[in-house]
Order: structure tokens, then sequence, then C-alpha cells
């Protein structure tokens, strides 16, 4: 829910300005009416004035700004007095920051002043913008209507009478039945509420009606304006954020003082709770809302516990559908991304830990001899995801480390072709002339690949891990050597004919030789035909069943490559085939409709 701090006496422990005060300079004599509290019961009338001394350096004779706003309860009869014959006084406090103001009251030692006004300033003392006017008269003195009889006028001769002669009040309530405010949040309650700065201006003095009563010897002695008590009522000022405050600097404390930094709630922050927490950026930043008790809290960023900090991005805002405008700043762990979510380059994610550990990125490895410098993206030394290498021509392994199988010379500029029918030595080049030097498996050419194995198909959980005894391949490091018979795209009855179980747009990422089968990972991009098997768009496994030991697939699929792929499925393994039977062509969009076309209207 929203919060409120409490309300309480915002002059207490704090020190006004005046212009002037009695006895600055010197002893001054001053005169005065006795505090028709304090007469006997019995008498009537004004009372005999009583005259003393006023000297602002003698402890017991003093009446200093500070005695307006000390404890009205412990010390009564104390009192701030200005200098004699002054007609303009003024009185201010200034705060430290800006506080909710809820009302004012003064309580005059001297008669109340003819014209006053109470002004309160939101910018430190730079401008000043009037709260209440207060006179005899309002029309005569500043041109405006009593709220006597026009309500919600700027003026009022409410509090402006010079009875009784002391301990007259002067009251102002920020909120009035005239100025209802729903939302003490809003900014038009700020505009009224808020302030650093109250300002008495003392414009006009009157004389007790008692000098009628008889000749007052020296006149000048009853000049003067006097105040017991200024009381201001209002609460630090925290946006709806916080229901208490302490002092901004935390050194120092006084009982019943009203401190200006909140302690803020609803993940917020700053001396007014007017910002989010640094790493709660997600949102905008609200207000609580005090007319229904919501308290909009800021909302923490994803940042996989790998930034300190977030800001918030208003065009991010915007493109998520309002949804979410934080942005993680200085990544660390070797992360970066809006929610460093994302591995930098040179690092790759580690399946086996969680996004928010600290050791979710690891370095790539690579063969500096046998990797290739320009990748994909230049930037990227391996594959951010699964830590793979990219090789130079010929070359084979998950770090680009030797050669692939029928290729020799590993070296600056990758691996040469053996200039064999099979294989040769990865040193020497030498060919192998028979099979019992053969180094790898002896599967026939074409045959069917047996006992396919089970494996996921979901790209966040899969992981796509090299073994030591695995070697990747493709047909795009050598071309020359890989030659297939392959099908065309023949008439809409052939095609049909084939009863093709899924027709798929796919790009090639990365080819595998498993030793008992190949394996080819590809990125779905379009599902044109689907049988049992469900087919998504994501990453996933498809199983050429004819391949060499030269490295190839048959049909040919080079990786980097789009194409569109039209084979069986095994629905025992949901796996998605690949033989000589299949239609596998690169990408081409004319292709593509013909064959929807073909599936929309011509199979049926």
């Amino acid at each position: 829910r929203s919060c409120n701090p409490p309300v309480g006496n915002l002059a207490t422990g704090r020190t006004p300005v005046t212009l002037t005060t009695c006895g600055q300079n010197s002893t001054e004599l001053y005169c005065s009416y006795p505090d028709q509290n304090l007469l006997h019961p019995a008498s009537l009338g004004c009372g005999q004035p009583r005259c003393t001394k006023c000297n602002a350096n003698q402890p017991d004779n003093s009446h200093l700004p500070a005695d307006m706003t000390d404890d009205f309860f412990t010390n009564p009869m104390s009192w701030w007095q200005s200098a004699q014959g002054v007609h303009r006084e003024e009185i201010r406090l200034d705060f430290e920051t800006e506080f909710y103001l809820t009302h004012v009251i003064a309580v005059f030692k001297s008669p109340r002043p003819a014209a006053m006004v109470l002004e309160r300033s939101q910018d430190y003392g730079q401008t000043w913008r009037p709260y209440k006017y207060f006179s005899v008269n309002c029309t005569a003195t500043f041109g405006l209507q009593d709220d006597l009889t026009e309500e919600g006028s700027m003026c009022t001769s409410r509090y402006s009478d010079a009875v009784p002669c002391t301990r007259g009040e002067v009251i102002y309530r920020a909120l009035t039945p005239a100025n209802k405010i729903e939302d003490p949040y809003s900014l038009e309650a700020q505009d009224l509420l808020k302030l650093t700065n109250l300002r008495l201006l003392l414009l006009k003095r009157q004389e007790c009606p008692c000098h009628g009563l008889g000749l007052v010897e020296k006149p000048q002695r009853f000049a003067h304006y006097a105040i017991y008590d200024l009381i201001i009522r209002g609460s630090c000022f925290c946006n709806g954020h916080a229901e208490e405050c302490e002092l901004a600097n935390r050194t120092g404390d006084m009982e019943n003082v009203v401190h200006g930094k909140c302690v803020c709630r609803h993940n917020t922050a700053g001396d007014h709770c007017e910002k989010c927490a640094p790493l709660y950026n997600d949102q905008p930043w609200r207000p609580g809302d005090g007319k229904t008790g919501a308290p909009n809290e800021c909302k923490k960023c994803r940042c996989h516990n790998h930034a300190d900090s977030c800001h918030f991005d208003l065009s991010v805002w915007l493109a998520s559908g309002k949804r979410s405008g934080g942005v993680c700043d200085n990544c660390k762990h070797n992360t970066e991304g809006h929610r460093c979510q994302r591995c930098k380059p040179g690092y790759y994610r580690d399946r086996g830990k969680p996004m928010s550990s600290a050791e979710v990125c690891k370095p790539c490895s690579c063969q500096p001899m046998g990797s290739a410098n320009s990748t994909f993206s230049r930037s990227w030394r391996c594959h951010p995801k699964t830590g793979f290498c990219y090789c130079k021509p010929g070359v084979a392994g998950p770090n680009c480390d030797r050669c692939l199988m029928g290729y020799w010379g590993f070296g600056e500029n990758g691996c040469r072709p053996c200039d064999c029918a099979r294989d040769c030595d990865q040193h020497t080049g030498n060919c192998f002339n028979g099979y019992d030097n053969e180094p790898f498996f002896n599967i026939p050419i074409g045959g069917r690949i047996p006992d396919l194995e089970q494996t996921p198909t979901n790209e966040s959980e899969d992981e796509w891990k090299w073994n030591d005894h695995e070697q990747g391949f493709s047909a795009l490091r050598h071309p020359e050597k890989c030659v297939c018979k392959e099908k065309v795209l023949g008439s809409v009855t052939d095609f049909c004919q084939m009863k093709y179980a899924y027709v798929i747009k796919a790009r090639i990422l990365s080819a595998h030789d498993k030793g008992t089968h190949a394996e080819v990972v590809v990125k779905v991009k379009k599902v044109l035909k689907s049988g049992k098997v469900k087919i998504a768009r994501s990453n996933r496994s498809i199983y050429p069943e004819s391949w060499t030991n030269r490295g190839c697939t048959c049909p040919i699929l080079n990786p980097g490559t789009d194409y569109l792929i039209a084979g069986q499925e095994d629905s025992r393994t949901s796996k998605l085939l690949v033989n000589m039977n299949s239609l596998v062509k690169p990408w081409k969009a004319h292709l593509g409709k013909q064959v929807a076309d073909i599936l929309r209207t011509g199979c049926k």
C-alpha cells in the first residue's frame, strides 16, 4: 500500500530568521498589557500595562527568534519580540529539504497585525508564492475579497482583530473544503503542499484598544511585534513510499524533530523516494497512489545476478509493449546484453551452470592455428552457445586442433585434401592402401544407420556436446570431395507419390560424425508440412541415412546454408530422416512457394 509519514511540528529544533530582535544593540524598555488568562478572575478590563527591559545578550531579558519554536508546554511564557518602532517585519523558516505542510498556527503576544502575508518557497528561497493574505480590510489592503464573504478567496479578516491584545491566534490550513485533494502525491497536491521555506511578512502593526482607555506615557514602548509560539505542522515528503524519516546526515538528533530523509520502501531510493533503487528500474518510477492505496512499487531488472544497477530505457519499454524497460549496467562475469543474458565475444555459455552463476561464461579454447578468424560474426571466436570453434578448411574438432578425415598437413592454412581414394596419414599425406589401417568407422556407403538415439529438441535445454572421439565434417569445407546423386523436384505427381512425412525450411548449423551414424544440427525456420513427429521452429537434429567416411552427407548439407528439406520420419524415435529419396534443395523463395502450392492443392 502507499505509505504516509507521521505529521509533526516542523518548527521544532529549527530556528527562524527575523529582521530584528529587541535589545539587539542595547537595552530597550518596552511595555505590554498582561495576559488576560493571568489576571485575577474578579478584575475587569485590560489591567495595568507592565513595563520591563529587553536585552538580546542577557539570557534573563532576551526574547530571541528561537523562543518562538521551543517547546510551548515546557516554556509557555517564552516569546520572540521585534525591535521597537518597526512596521515591516519578516519571520522566515528555512528547511534543509522539501517537506509537506498541513497547517500553521502563530500565537501572538502583541496584538495581531492589521495586515500580514504567509508565503512559501519551493526552490530554497529563490521565488515565493502566497499561501494566504490576512487583513482587517482585504479589499482596501490587498484588493482581494474576504473569504468570510467569498469562499476560497486568498484573503481573510478572520485573524486580524486587535482583540485579544495578547494570545491572539493566526491559523492557516493548507487543505480546506475549498481546495480538496484526492491524491496527496499528485502534482496538484505537491504544488500546494510542498515547501522548502516558509515566511510570515508582518506589514502593519495595530494598537491594543486598551490604549484608548487612558493616557499612555511613551506609546512607542508598545510599538513592537511579539510572538509566543510558531507551530508549523507537516511531514517529510516521501511520494507515498515511506512512513518514517531520519536525519539526513545521521549525526545528532533531537526529540520530536521531523527529519527530512525518507526511509524508503517499495524498492525506491533518494531523500524523497523520488527514484527507483539501482537494480529496480524495469518500469518507470511512479509515486504511491494516495487515492487507491496502490504502492506502485519499482520492479527489479532481470540481470541474472551479473549487474549491480540498471537504468530505464524508454525505447526498450515501448518495444516490449510497456512491460519491461530495464537495461542492465556494466554486466559482470563476461556477460553482455540488456539483461546480461549472453556471453561476451570470446566466451561461451556453460550449460551445466545456471544463468545466474558467476562462472556461466567460459573462455573459448580454440587452437589459434586451426581456427578461422572470419566467422559469422567477426567478434566471435567460438559459438556463444556451444563453445564450438570455427575451423579453417579441412580442420576438425571442437577446438579446431586436428585435420578432418581425408585431410592432412595441419598448419596455418588449415589442412589439405588427401590425394588418395581413401584416407591418408595426417602428418605425411601418405595414402592408406588397405582396410587394416582404416582409422575410422567402416560403414557401407548408403548403408542404413542403426540404433538412432533419442535426443532432446528444445533449444533452451539442449546442448550439442562434442566428445573426444567425434569429428565434425562439412561439405562446405571440401565440396570437391563430396559427390552425391541428388533428387530433383519433378512433376506434382512425382512429388506427391513420395509421400514425404515432413517439409521444412531449415538452416544447417553443424554436422557431427557419431561413429554409428551422422547427425546434422539445423535451425528450423518454417514448417510447410509435418507428420507424427512434432516440429517446432527451433534447433533440432536431422539424421542422414547415407554418409561416407570422407566426411560427406548425402544429400549434401552445407553449414550456414538454408535448405528446403522434404523427407521421412521415424515416429518410434521421433527422428527426422534424410536419404537419397529426400528432396534437399538450397532455399529459394519461388521454390518454397511452388512446394507450398503443391502441398495445398496438388496432393490429395
